[in-house]
């Protein structure tokens, strides 16, 4: 059975959003509903829970029995909340918060195909649309694979994994997870730290078949359209890949970024003004505490700004791009 979601510094998020009452927030990646319930009980105020995940609609009735008027659960992905919010007439919103990655639920359920630890379909959808990882798997061409097991799991085998994926599949199709995590097992040995050679190319698959990078870019656009001035925007990552380009997006937000000197002759216009302020320099990270009662907050860090009043700024072409990288 899936096992029992817990939110990763629900009161760090909790006090960075700094919930009051009549305030409108986006929990845009509810899972379980943890954010969402911590700010339905810190303030009188009203909640929009997204996930593109149709096994959270169990959670999302509960909280709406419980919290009648002021929460609602809406179906899709949070890099598309400009348009589901305007679908129930919103377009501003006082703190937007997400929690990248998976959740405990999809994890534990074999049947998901998210775990090399437990037999299942090779899935890895986090919604029930689109290809799964095993179409990824049986159809991309080598060079393809190696690149997505690289640059989204940073593996260093990639090659050798690519090349024993190829040459697996001419016998028979790879449709378990069983299948694929003791194939790359035999490829990569197993770490002095004890992680599992498997991980990083079930990651890379994951963020591959779930466009997880390019979501993160249109939520964090999407969150600069929608909140007001002095809403805050607070996001939890789990790896580097995630964290990175939250911290890049803020800093270039925040005016914090790098700048060209004044002395070259050939100097761009100039950037638009800081569309956010941060909240504090670095991420915060979990107490010890926390990491012991709750060893998926291990990776965790915290990323927390200030909506100011500039116009958002322009989107770059790049935005959205990720997945066609591959």
């Amino acid at each position: 059975m899936p096992g029992i979601h817990r939110p990763v510094m629900p009161r760090q998020v909790v006090d960075a959003l700094t919930p009051h009452d009549g305030g409108t927030y986006v929990d845009g990646t509810f899972g379980a509903g943890g954010y969402s319930e911590a700010l339905l009980r810190a303030a009188l105020c009203t909640v929009l829970g997204i996930d593109r995940d149709p096994g959270v609609v169990a959670a999302g009735a509960d909280l709406d029995r419980r919290y009648a008027g002021r929460f609602k659960i809406l179906t899709g992905c949070y890099g598309d909340m400009v348009r589901l919010l305007a679908g129930v007439d919103l377009d501003r919103v006082d703190g937007v918060a997400l929690d990248l990655g998976l959740s405990s639920m999809q994890v534990d359920d074999a049947e998901r195909g998210f775990s090399f630890r437990r037999d299942g379909p090779l899935d890895m959808r986090m919604g029930n649309q689109g290809q799964t990882a095993a179409d990824m798997v049986n159809t991309l061409g080598e060079t393809d694979l190696a690149h997505i097991i690289y640059r989204f799991g940073e593996e260093r085998a990639s090659r050798r994994i690519a090349r024993a994926i190829v040459e697996a599949r001419v016998h028979a199709p790879i449709s378990r997870t069983g299948e694929l995590a003791d194939l790359v097992r035999r490829v990569v040995p197993r770490s002095p730290s004890g992680i599992d050679p498997a991980t990083r190319t079930f990651q890379a698959l994951r963020i591959y078949v779930n466009d997880e990078l390019g979501e993160l870019e249109r939520g964090l656009s999407a969150a600069e359209t929608l909140l007001n001035p002095g809403g805050r925007l607070c996001v939890v990552s789990f790896h580097s890949l995630e964290d990175r380009r939250v911290k890049e997006f803020l800093r270039q937000r925040s005016g914090a970024g790098p700048r060209p000197s004044r002395h070259r002759p050939d100097l761009p216009k100039a950037e638009p003004a800081p569309s956010f302020r941060l909240l504090r320099r670095g991420a915060i990270k979990p107490s010890a505490r926390e990491v012991t009662e709750n060893p998926r907050a291990r990776s965790a860090r915290l990323r927390a700004a200030e909506r100011t009043s500039a116009p958002p700024w322009p989107d770059t072409p790049e935005t959205g791009k990720t997945r066609q990288a591959a």
